[in-house]
C-alpha cells in the first residue's frame, strides 16, 4: 500500500509541477496545512469522546449500557464469556454514539478475549468485524463535530441518512457474516465425513 499511495503521490506532483508549475508548491503547502488541522480537529474531537467514555465507565453507566446491550450482544456472539459481553457492549455503544474510535480498544480487547485458537478467528470475532467495520450509527457525533468545525450552516442535517445508510449496512453485514459461517460450517463437515 505505501508503494502505490507514493507512486500516486509522485505522478501527482509530477503532473501538477507540468501543467501548472505556479500551482504546484502553494497546492502542497496547503494540502499539509489542511492535513494538520484536520488532525488537530479530530485528536481534539476524540479526547473529549474518550473523556466521556471514561466518566461513563467511572460513573458505572457502561454497566448499565452493557445490561442493555446483552440481549443483543448474546443473541449475536452466542458462546462468549461475561468480559467478552462487557467489552463487545462497549465497543457496540461507543460506535452507536458515533465514537467509532474511542470504542476500538474495547472491540481489540473483545477479539483477544474470543480467541480461541492462535491464528484463527471465530465467526463471533469476524461478526464484531463487521458489525466495527459497517458502525450502525444512531448519533453520528465525530461526522456532526467536524462538519461543525468546518463551518457546516447545518452539522446534524446528516443524521437521518447516516441512521439509515449504517442501518442498511450493519443488516446485510450481519445477514452476509451468518450465511458465511453456516457455509464454512458445511464445509468443514464435509471435510470431517470426507477423512
Amino acid at each position: 500500500m505505501n508503494v502505490a499511495f507514493t507512486a500516486l503521490t509522485l505522478v501527482s506532483l509530477v503532473l501538477m509541477t507540468v501543467t501548472a508549475p505556479a500551482d504546484a508548491l502553494p497546492a502542497m503547502i496547503r494540502g499539509v496545512s489542511d492535513a494538520v488541522l484536520l488532525l488537530l480537529k479530530l485528536t481534539a474531537i476524540y479526547a473529549v469522546w474518550i473523556a466521556v467514555l471514561k466518566m461513563a465507565e467511572r460513573s458505572g453507566m457502561s454497566r448499565a449500557l452493557s445490561r442493555a446491550l446483552r440481549p443483543v450482544t448474546r443473541r449475536l456472539f452466542k458462546g462468549e464469556s461475561e468480559k467478552s459481553y462487557d467489552l463487545i457492549s462497549v465497543n457496540l455503544a461507543s460506535n452507536m454514539l458515533g465514537m467509532g474510535g474511542a470504542g476500538t480498544p474495547a472491540a481489540i480487547d473483545a477479539m483477544a478475549s474470543m480467541m480461541r485458537e492462535e491464528g484463527k478467528a471465530t465467526d463471533n470475532m469476524l461478526m464484531l468485524l463487521i458489525v466495527n467495520a459497517t458502525s450502525i450509527q444512531i448519533i453520528p457525533a465525530t461526522v456532526i463535530s467536524l462538519r461543525a468545525a468546518a463551518g457546516s450552516a447545518n452539522a446534524a442535517s446528516i443524521f437521518l441518512p447516516t441512521l439509515i445508510s449504517t442501518a442498511c449496512a450493519t443488516g446485510i453485514g450481519m445477514i452476509l457474516a451468518r450465511l458465511c459461517a453456516s457455509a464454512g460450517k458445511v464445509v468443514r463437515k464435509k471435510k470431517r465425513e470426507s477423512k
